[in-house]
């Protein structure tokens, strides 16, 4: 009977690791017959999981939705990190699951074996910065991560940053957390092409469409800058060609923003820096410590002789009154 129970504690917790089991894999990770996989299946139907079954060659089980929630198995380190989820979501952006995951969270600390209590207890020195992003509508984003789980197209209604309406026909891929906002990375269909979309933009189309065949996905590190980039271009309001006198490796560690950075040699590197503003444009620049040239953009150019003259006339310090004379030290002084 131990042998049994341990083994359906085993089945249960791979048929919610993953979506679709064949009974040849189940078999096979429980080194057991298929016969014994169709008999555990039919004694978790009865203790409640609602198992679905597929017949035929390509058939296979899936634990679906039940009309109750059944107790959901969990390794220590899963366990932890739902409980650090849990805590991190009572400060999130997600509209109205503060309270929720406080309570959820309240539930799960009574259960944790003392030696995960302690694990879990290191995080509540953690000081949550509020979150000042927009709120997202909870079931929004279980309906794109499922779509995202389980390679399901989807139609959206969405609402770019200058309020231009549009609907997009997407393949679904990441959702992406950056900066208290959330992004949808997803192949735009209609236009061939990888798209960022904010969420709180989104208004999905339910059912989601059939499924489709991922394309080939980069590290997770490259997809994070794709995000950066893709968020910082839909907002950027001025953009400019920018020459540096530097190695790309020394801009590339300056700069406060995400950018291409094209290297022209050893010494020289070009990039196109975007910002909401020019002025805003010519303080990153000016965090450079190197000299630049800027190819294309009279704002960014009227912005640096606007911060040059501001910049002279703090080191020349207030006007004097006639005959009054001050050292080089005190004109140098910048005045607060």
């Amino acid at each position: 009977m131990l042998e049994t129970s341990a083994r359906l504690l085993r089945l249960l917790s791979l048929l919610q690791s993953r979506r679709d089991w064949t009974g040849a894999e189940l078999a096979e990770k429980l080194r057991v017959t298929t016969r014994t996989v169709r008999n555990d299946i039919d004694r978790l139907r009865e203790l409640g999981y609602p198992v679905q079954a597929r017949p035929g060659v390509a058939g296979g089980y899936r634990l679906g939705a039940g009309g109750a929630l059944p107790p959901l198995l969990l390794d220590d380190d899963e366990a932890v990190a739902v409980a650090i989820g849990l805590r991190t979501a009572a400060t999130t952006s997600i509209a109205g699951i503060e309270e929720t995951s406080l309570r959820a969270l309240t539930k799960l600390q009574q259960i944790l074996p003392s030696r995960l209590r302690h694990r879990v207890s290191a995080f509540q020195n953690t000081l949550p910065v509020p979150a000042r992003g927009p709120l997202v509508d909870p079931d929004i984003l279980t309906v794109l991560a499922s779509a995202c789980r389980d390679h399901e197209r989807l139609r959206l209604d969405y609402r770019s940053h200058t309020g231009a309406a549009s609907s997009r026909s997407v393949e679904p891929y990441r959702l992406v957390n950056n900066r208290q906002r959330w992004y949808l990375l997803a192949w735009d269909l209609d236009r061939s092409d990888w798209r960022t979309f904010r969420v709180d933009r989104i208004d999905p189309r339910t059912p989601a469409g059939p499924r489709f065949t991922p394309r080939a996905l980069p590290p997770d590190p490259e997809i994070v800058a794709r995000v950066e980039r893709g968020v910082g271009e839909a907002v950027w309001r001025f953009r400019a060609r920018v020459v540096v006198h530097a190695p790309a490796s020394h801009v590339r560690q300056r700069l406060p923003i995400p950018v291409d950075i094209e290297p022209l040699g050893d010494d020289r590197c070009a990039f196109e820096p975007g910002s909401d503003n020019p002025q805003q444009l010519a303080l990153h620049l000016g965090m450079l410590d190197a000299d630049f040239e800027i190819v294309d953009s009279p704002e960014l150019a009227d912005a640096l002789s606007t911060l040059i003259d501001r910049y002279q006339r703090a080191l020349a310090g207030p006007p004097q009154a006639a005959g009054t004379s001050h050292s080089s030290k005190n004109r140098a002084k910048v005045i607060s």
